[in-house]
């Protein structure tokens, strides 16, 4: 079962860093959305409410900040 991955990062957040590297090692594909570069990830990312990075989507599950449990989790 594919689940949708939106990883909303900046340059220089060590924790989208960490999260990057753990769907790496997972094998999971995933879209990165850099709010650093990209002012419609910035908008897209505080229309949602979020203020920081990372935040995660899996499908419609929202997980802000790096949670590699909650991550084991929605990802099976």
């Amino acid at each position: 079962m594919n689940k949708k991955v939106v990883v909303y990062t900046s340059d220089t957040c060590v924790y989208c860093h960490q999260a990057k590297d753990y769907l790496n090692s997972k094998g999971i594909q995933f879209e990165e959305r850099n709010v650093s570069r990209d002012m419609n990830a910035r908008k897209e990312l505080m229309s949602k409410g979020f203020m920081g990075v990372p935040v995660i989507m899996v499908d419609e599950e929202v997980i802000q900040g790096f949670d590699r449990e909650r991550l084991e989790e929605l990802l099976g």
